[in-house]
């Protein structure tokens, strides 16, 4: 959200603030504009720091007369040291770069804005301090809280989840097979009870005649271990019956065998209802990632300037890993041990009907119980969630900037900031837990009280069941107790899990960029842009619907192999013009046309894929250096090779262990940062575009390296359109022509020669600012330009 001035100012504020015997500057100039680094440089370097010891590195020339030793490096050696007379002086080869800072120092009390510069100026810099300020006041709120989401989750998570494992067709087989599986579970109960009541008739059968026409009954007694015949005792009569076995009841080599079935039946429907359910979610788990992942990367840039880098992460790693791991656990459990239930209390009905009655009463006070728990315990999870956030954050910012905190020594700080984080997290994280026990304890007072009414029911209630469906009925209602508390943290687990769905199902939904592809009625031509045409037209741009514009009615015209410099203040809309143009953000209202043809129409990747830029913090990606020149192995190494020799890199590479294969870290760390912007321009000559756009690709570099990307430049892109956005002005003095932006306007376009000429011009203004022997230097520059453009101009004519 902020510029890199802005943020190189914020740096050197927080560098100053602290108070020091010594202060390391690491060449905090190079970002911001010349107006902006004078004022930096006298008024708080040499100013507010006087009487420190002050390290500055920097490629501003103009200053070094005012430091009190100077030391040149070279390949990591002094190359030279002494006093700005002393090099002068000397014979070594960067007295020349030296004598390109200003000579004369009658300038140096010249005050940064006096009371005779023109009304032009002093608009121009109101403004543009207006601007500034503006812009991070209401760019600042941009980074919004991550949101939360209140209330019991919708219906449409489910349904999204189930439609992202696959069609409603195959969601209704996956649960029928599992209610089937449950069926023929209960079913096999039923049948051991069943079975258990036939060996119950079996051993007591009733008595038959043994011939069909008498019948032999013999009672006997038995006392003192003597048996009797016709002898009584305690009136207790037992009965020896010759008894025929009852036909109907099947045998036990029968039952045997229907149990059997039915456990291999249990098995098959078992692993089929769990198999395909997992392969429903894991199905899920796969559509649900890719669509995050393609929504995330369709994303507009204004949905990274608004959400930290440790909300991302937290999406794709906790809440994407519940979704994969804890979700379809929990809800296997859940489909389950609610199938179970409901077998078991029909199953319990059976035997005696009554107990329904229980039954409802403690599903009813269940129910209350887990409507007052899952509303604190999702409220809780998704605060746990949201708390999680800047532990990631902090995290990733704490790694980022880790050579910063240890400069400064606020370790200890960041260690209590961290701690916060993780403290408030770990509060939350205790309460989820919590509540989760003292539901789990309730559940358990239920459960042992249906227990006992469903025990002491076949006392109280003696409707002469058999023994069999006694046991089965107390069998499962013991097991109930288990299966309840878990069933009920299961569910309200499945509800918590559902947050981390939900939270995940939000990054699907993403307003995206523009399709990547032109329609094919739209679709230019292969070898468009051919000439390099560029039109701006009344564009206004802003980077949020509700925020300014930063942009404001920009119209010009850059003709084809032109090279047009862009310079304004920090946040006068420059890089906002590059944006524009790769259409990074949306334009409210205006065109944009290259070779006549509006970008608007034409797809993201025929778009950008044509237009070739150096940024102002150049970017490598993990992986070997070819892979970097060339992401989609289009060119031969012959081209590589051609190109890294055009920006003085064939050597460097050529000595590289792995040449082309070596592997470039995170970020090209293993690489300077001039080394990283020549690759990028060896990306922009392999590529060979016809437009080519440097966003401020030299503030970072040394005069040396800048001059030799200006000159590649020059050579290999002759015939190119070039914008080059610049705060150093002798980086774009020669080209055809200056845009000067400021507060979102074009003040100023036309050749920098004829800008100069009108000392009343802004870009004279601000030419004055980088001293006077600079100002000369830089106006023989342009009139030099000038001049052999009006010569080429002329033979062109004859």
């Amino acid at each position: 959200t902020l510029s890199g001035g802005q943020r190189a100012r914020i740096s050197l504020a927080r560098a100053v603030y602290k108070e020091a015997d010594i202060y390391l500057l690491d060449d905090p100039l190079s970002a911001v504009d010349t107006r902006v680094g004078r004022h930096l440089f006298e008024d708080c370097i040499c100013g507010f720091l006087v009487g420190k010891t002050r390290v500055l590195v920097t490629h501003q020339l103009q200053y070094l007369h005012t430091a009190d030793d100077i030391i040149i490096l070279n390949n990591g050696a002094v190359e030279a040291r002494g006093t700005y007379t002393e090099l002068r002086k000397s014979g070594v080869d960067f007295a020349k770069k030296l004598a390109v800072g200003p000579e004369e120092h009658e300038d140096e009390e010249k005050p940064l804005a006096n009371s005779t510069q023109s009304p032009v100026r002093r608009n121009v810099r109101h403004t543009s301090e207006s601007s500034t300020v503006s812009s991070m006041s209401w760019s600042e709120p941009q980074m919004l809280a991550e949101m939360r989401s209140r209330g019991g989750v919708s219906f449409s998570v489910y349904r999204a989840y189930c439609a992202a494992g696959g069609s409603c067709g195959i969601t209704l087989l996956v649960f029928g097979v599992c209610i089937l599986a449950q069926f023929v579970f209960s079913l096999g109960d039923y049948w051991m009870s069943y079975w258990s009541d036939i060996e119950e008739q079996r051993a007591s059968q009733i008595c038959v005649p043994a011939n069909n026409t008498s019948m032999i009954n013999v009672t006997f007694t038995v006392e003192n271990d003597i048996s009797s015949p016709f002898c009584c005792v305690n009136s207790t009569i037992i009965a020896a019956t010759n008894c025929t076995e009852l036909e109907w009841l099947p045998s036990t080599e029968t039952c045997i065998l229907v149990y059997t079935g039915f456990i291999i039946a249990i098995i098959v429907l078992a692993f089929s209802s769990v198999f395909s359910f997992f392969a429903m979610c894991m199905r899920a788990s796969v559509n649900l990632h890719n669509a995050m992942f393609t929504s995330i990367t369709r994303a507009t840039m204004q949905f990274f300037n608004n959400n930290p880098s440790g909300q991302i992460l937290n999406r794709f790693s906790k809440d994407m890993g519940s979704v994969d791991e804890s979700l379809p656990r929990t809800m296997i459990d859940c489909v389950q041990i609610g199938l179970a239930l409901i077998g078991v209390v029909l199953v319990v009905a059976v035997v005696n009907f009554w107990l329904l009655i229980p039954a409802a009463v403690m599903f009813a006070f269940i129910y209350v119980l887990r409507v007052c728990y899952v509303s604190t315990s999702r409220s809780i999870k998704r605060l746990e969630g949201i708390t999680r956030s800047p532990v990631f954050s902090h995290l990733s910012a704490s790694l980022q900037g880790l050579t910063t905190i240890r400069a400064f020594g606020n370790e200890a700080l960041l260690e209590k900031e961290f701690d916060s984080h993780q403290d408030l997290h770990s509060s939350a994280w205790f309460m989820f837990i919590a509540s989760s026990r003292a539901f789990a304890l309730w559940l358990d007072f239920a459960c042992l009280m249906y227990i006992g009414l469903v025990t002491f029911s076949f006392l109280f209630l003696d409707r002469g069941p058999h023994g069999g469906d006694v046991g089965l009925a107390i069998t499962q209602s013991i097991g109930l107790i288990g299966m309840i508390q878990w069933g009920m943290r299961q569910s309200a687990e499945l509800e918590n899990n559902m947050t981390s769905l939900e939270r995940v199902l939000e990054y699907t939904s993403l307003e995206s960029e523009p399709p990547l592809e032109s329609p094919s009625d739209k679709k230019p031509h292969r070898n468009w842009p051919n000439s390099g045409n560029i039109v701006f037209d009344e564009v206004v741009l802003a980077y949020s619907k509700d925020g300014p514009p930063v942009l404001k009615c920009v119209s010009f015209t850059v003709m084809s192999s032109e090279k047009v410099g862009i310079v304004g203040r920090t946040g006068a809309g420059k890089s906002s013009l590059i944006a524009a143009l790769f259409r990074l953000a949306g334009i409210s209202s205006g065109q944009i046309q290259i070779d006549g043809i509006d970008i608007a129409s034409v797809g993201l990747h025929d778009l950008r894929s044509k237009i070739s830029i150096i940024p102002q913090e150049p970017v490598l990606f993990s992986g070997s250096l070819r892979e970097n020149l060339d992401p989609f192995s289009e060119y031969s190494d012959s081209a590589l090779w051609a190109a890294l020799a055009e920006v003085e890199l064939k050597q460097v590479v050529d000595e590289l262990p792995a040449g082309l294969s070596h592997r470039v870290s995170e970020g090209g760390s293993n690489f300077s940062v001039g080394q990283r912007q020549l690759l990028c321009l060896a990306r922009a000559i392999i590529r060979n575009n016809k437009i080519l756009v440097l966003d401020e690709a030299t503030a970072n570099v040394d005069p040396q390296t800048d001059e030799l990307i200006q000159a590649t430049i020059r050579r290999k892109f002759a015939d190119c359109t070039v914008l080059t956005v610049a705060h150093r002005l002798h980086t774009v003095m020669d080209s055809n022509r200056i845009l000067v932006m400021d507060a979102g306007h074009v003040v100023e376009f036309d050749q920098p020669y004829i800008l100069l000429k009108n000392k009343n011009s802004v870009l004279s203004w601000m030419v004055e600012q980088t001293g006077h022997a600079m100002a000369e230097s830089l106006f023989r520059v342009a009139q030099t330009t000038y001049e052999g453009h009006l010569e080429n101009t002329t033979k062109k004519k004859f």
